[in-house]
């Protein structure tokens, strides 16, 4: 038997040329994804072989992969990445054991399937750093651009902006979009916008990314000034001192910047503008003169306030200024009381009763309110004190009746004051005497010495009015007498006894014929006033006479209030 020994003359063969095999990115490092299998017809050690990488230290993807040099097992080493490594191509070496070992190639090609892996990618390209207020809708804002490394559907995405804004994504060309103005701007509600942008790929499942893009609004003079009330009420002390400040008033203009620069003045209305002066800066107005409240008790004027804009606006404040009273006006005593240079004198009988009307004090004051209140009140007397003053109409009256202890001649000195703080009063001196009789009074004025004047027209006018009517007068009493002269006897028939008629208000009347004339005296003025008229005409329709120096008064002049005596005569 020939033994024949075996030299190593084969080269191992590959079962396939070319290996494929597909693996998912990121699979698990140590997995397994492939076995080569090479075989070799020579015996022994020359038939065994031996695997590993061909020039794996030059190429990409060999330290991604390891290789069993026994099995041909081939596993997975490091992270896998589709978007690194689409495909990744290696070559196997199967190399036998001889002496002078053979070798054999094959190739392998590793397919990496992509896996929804990375999220969109969201890119803004600002075209301007801050919008005006006034954009109009569809003003290009900024760029947005929208990537995904995935392929396939898990790189397609799509994006939209989150929450409710006034601005909107507007796609322009595969995932490239304009940020556009969508609806009106406010920098006075919003001055900035926080837009949210969302980007969504078509995996399964889907990722998503955000991305947030502030926007700045820019002001535009679209605001005028705003005051807080559209009236403003002033209350002002009269003789306040000049230069006073007034009041404050202050606008506010919502917008920013030289548009909320806030200028005022007072705006021309008569004699405000004289009166008044204002800070155009602070809006504080003060006073270019002192007032009077007796003379003018209200001013209202308006106040202008006006932004920096272009162009500017502006509105208007009404300030009403109310000026208060103060008491700087003392009280005024009226006639006949208040006549310079005279002494007043008043008569009362000695059988006056308690509550006997003697004179009425009148007194005004130009304040008002409280300031103008009158009080009257007779400061203590001398002597005994026999009379009392109404405190509210100044009526001075006798306390009780006289006695022979009292004096014949009372000095009563009036104070008029009024209710200011502090209180301003006036004086008034009034020389009362006592007479026996009603006959013995009269209301005299004894003129103190001054200088004498001339004999005025007015009063030669007066005097010439005065004998016309007296001489009227008597002519017609003459007539009157000498006509009843000339009477048949039988006339004195017709004659009637004197009658004397006494009426309800105290007044009498004594007649013998038709002819009555009631004689008027004042109670409330002077005591010697007194007023002669005829009762024969309507009340009102009589020709008045006034004796001892009273005033005449026309025929359809009412009279004051008085004391009547009705006289009536027969000729």
């Amino acid at each position: 038997m020939i033994h024949v020994m075996d030299i190593n003359d084969n080269n191992p063969v590959f079962s396939k040329s070319l290996y494929k095999v597909k693996v998912a990115e990121n699979i698990d490092i140590g997995s397994k994804i492939l076995r080569v299998s090479a075989t070799d017809k020579d015996e022994g050690i020359n038939g065994d072989i031996m695997y590993s990488f061909v020039g794996h230290g030059n190429a990409k993807g060999y330290e991604m992969f390891s290789i069993d040099p026994y099995s041909g097992e081939i596993s997975v080493r490091g992270d896998l990445d589709y978007e690194v490594n689409v495909g990744i191509e290696l070559r196997v070496q199967a190399a036998d054991q001889g002496q002078h070992p053979k070798t054999t190639h094959c190739k392998v090609l590793v397919e990496v399937i992509d896996m929804n892996d990375n999220a969109p990618q969201i890119s803004v390209t600002s075209l301007m750093s801050t919008v005006r207020e006034d954009s109009e809708s569809g003003a290009a804002v900024a760029l947005v651009m929208l990537s995904d490394k995935d392929g396939g559907k898990n790189g397609v995405v799509n994006g939209h902006i989150s929450g409710t804004v006034p601005f909107k994504l507007q796609s322009s060309y595969k995932n490239k979009y304009s940020l556009v103005v969508d609806g009106p701007l406010d920098r006075e509600r919003h001055p900035q916008y926080n837009i949210t942008i969302t980007a969504v790929d078509e995996g399964t499942p889907p990722l998503s990314s955000t991305s947030v893009v502030t926007v700045h609004i820019s002001d535009v003079n679209d605001n005028p000034p705003r005051f807080p009330e559209p009236i403003v009420n002033v209350y002002l002390k009269e003789n306040s001192p000049v230069g006073d400040m007034v009041v404050s008033v202050n606008a506010y203009d919502a917008d920013e910047k030289e548009n909320a620069h806030l200028s005022y003045s007072i705006k021309s209305s008569g004699m405000s503008s004289s009166l008044f002066n204002i800070n155009d800066l602070t809006g504080e107005i003060y006073s270019l003169q002192s007032f009077n409240y007796e003379e003018m008790k209200r001013f209202q004027f308006q106040v202008q306030a006006t932004d920096g804009g272009v162009p500017p606006l502006s509105s208007n404040v009404t300030v009403n200024v109310f000026i208060l009273d103060e008491n700087d006006n003392t009280p005024v005593i009226l006639l006949p009381y208040s006549d310079q240079g005279s002494v007043n004198s008043e008569n009362i009988p000695y059988s006056a009763e308690a509550g006997y009307f003697v004179a009425k004090i009148r007194a005004v004051d130009a304040d008002s309110g409280y300031n103008a209140l009158l009080s009257y009140h007779i400061s203590e007397p001398k002597g005994p004190n026999l009379f009392r003053i109404g405190s509210s109409n100044g009526e001075i009256r006798t306390k009780r009746r006289m006695s022979d202890n009292d004096l014949k001649t009372h000095q009563l000195v009036t104070v008029v004051s009024d209710n200011g703080d502090p209180s301003l009063s006036a004086t008034v001196s009034i020389d009362v005497v006592v007479v026996e009789s009603t006959g013995d009074m009269q209301t005299t004025f004894r003129q103190l010495p001054v200088k004498e004047e001339s004999f005025s027209d007015l009063n030669l006018y007066l005097l010439i009015s005065i004998a016309s009517v007296s001489v009227i007068f008597l002519l017609s009493l003459i007539s009157l007498i000498a006509v009843k002269c000339h009477k048949t006897d039988g006339s004195f028939s017709r004659y009637s006894a004197p009658m004397i008629t006494t009426h309800p208000d105290g007044s009498w009347s004594y007649s013998k014929s038709t002819q009555q004339y009631d004689v008027c005296f004042s109670s409330d003025t002077m005591k010697s006033d007194v007023v002669v008229f005829p009762t024969s005409f309507p009340p009102g329709d009589g020709e008045l006479i006034s004796i001892n120096g009273g005033d005449t008064f026309s025929r359809t002049q009412t009279l004051p209030t008085c004391e009547k005596v009705r006289i009536s005569h027969t000729f």
